[in-house]
Formats: C-alpha cells, structure tokens, sequence
C-alpha cells in the first residue's frame, strides 16, 4: 500500500488541552486518526510526525525521501 507522510508542526502536539474554547477538544492523536482512516478509503497507508523545530520538520522530510509517495504538512504555528 503507498504510504503518505503527514507532518505536523509546532503546537499541534497541545490540540485538545490548549485553549480548547478556540481550537476545540480534538487531539492530535484524534486528527491523526482521521488522517490514517480517510487515506486507507483511498488505498494510502500514513505516517504521522510531530516536531515543534524547523530542523525536525526538515528532516523527517529528508528521511520520507524515496520511501512516501506524498506528504501533507499540517502547518501549525507557521501559518
């Protein structure tokens, strides 16, 4: 099955406990959930990563290299 790369970036790791009033009670364990069911409907396995820096966002891209088909970057903080 053709695995996509989910990355999640900085405070994503806190939905669910941080200002649940404005981003909801959702976890991102929740999300990630969400994310591994809708692509198994479509034939796609996932692999959902976390990184509050830059560098492990960047990395976890280097590493997804040859091996993920796509990546979906969940932007957090940095929109």
């Amino acid at each position: 099955m053709p695995e996509l790369l989910i990355l999640n970036g900085p405070n994503l790791n806190l939905l669910g406990t941080r200002q649940p009033e404005v981003y909801g009670h959702q976890t991102l364990a929740d999300v990630e959930s969400l994310c591994a069911q809708t692509a198994k409907a479509h034939g796609f396995s996932v692999v959902c990563k976390q990184s509050n820096s830059e560098g492990g966002l960047v990395d976890a891209l280097h590493a997804a290299r040859g091996t993920q088909v796509g990546v979906a970057f969940n932007a957090g903080a940095y929109t």
